[in-house]
């Protein structure tokens, strides 16, 4: 029998693609009879304008399994890009979750015990741009969710390496407003 998880959390920045293409999930991931699958059910329960929730979905009547709700960060106002977030980036997130039980993160015999909410930020720039490339958005936001359910399931980076390399790190928009970039 696997390890109860009541609650993992993890993140992830894959960027490098064009402009705009950028993915940075957040993952909370645990049991769905304990707090996890209670912020679910209450976070699908409370919609609210701007900020819809929801599944995780291959297609549409194809929901992926461990359950997975979709929380965008930013204030979604405009129907082109509610159609990418809920269309790309909502199938590369699914995607990202059957490679993570793929790739054992995630062990398969939980896949119906456990939920996830991904937290999205997907750039409003989107939008407004007639050349994006869907694959491109689809493969970085599909990586970013993988690589943030392997984060959490493996509670990487770990107290020890945070402390050893925590002076050498400084946040990018910090140096930036250093820089007198921002």
């Amino acid at each position: 029998m696997s390890e109860r998880i009541i609650m993992r959390t993890g993140e992830s920045l894959v960027a490098g693609g064009p402009p705009g293409t950028a993915a940075e999930p957040e993952i909370v991931i645990g049991e769905l009879d304990g707090p996890v699958g209670t912020a679910i059910a209450t976070l699908t329960g409370d919609q609210a304008k701007g900020h819809s929730k929801v599944f995780a979905i291959l297609n549409t009547d194809i929901q992926v399994r461990p359950v997975t709700l979709m929380v965008s960060k930013v204030t979604v106002n405009n129907s082109r890009y509610t159609n990418i977030l809920m269309g790309t980036v909502q199938a590369a997130i699914a995607n990202g979750v059957l490679d993570a039980v793929r790739a054992g993160d995630i062990a398969k015999e939980k896949a119906n015990d456990l939920g996830i909410i991904c937290s999205v930020w997907l750039n409003p720039s989107v939008a407004t741009d007639d050349n994006l490339d869907h694959q491109i958005l689809f493969d970085i936001h599909r990586k970013a969710t993988a690589q943030a359910i392997h984060k959490a399931m493996t509670n990487t980076p770990d107290i020890d390496w945070l402390l050893e390399n925590q002076d050498s790190i400084t946040h990018k928009y910090f140096q930036m407003g250093l820089d007198g970039k921002i």
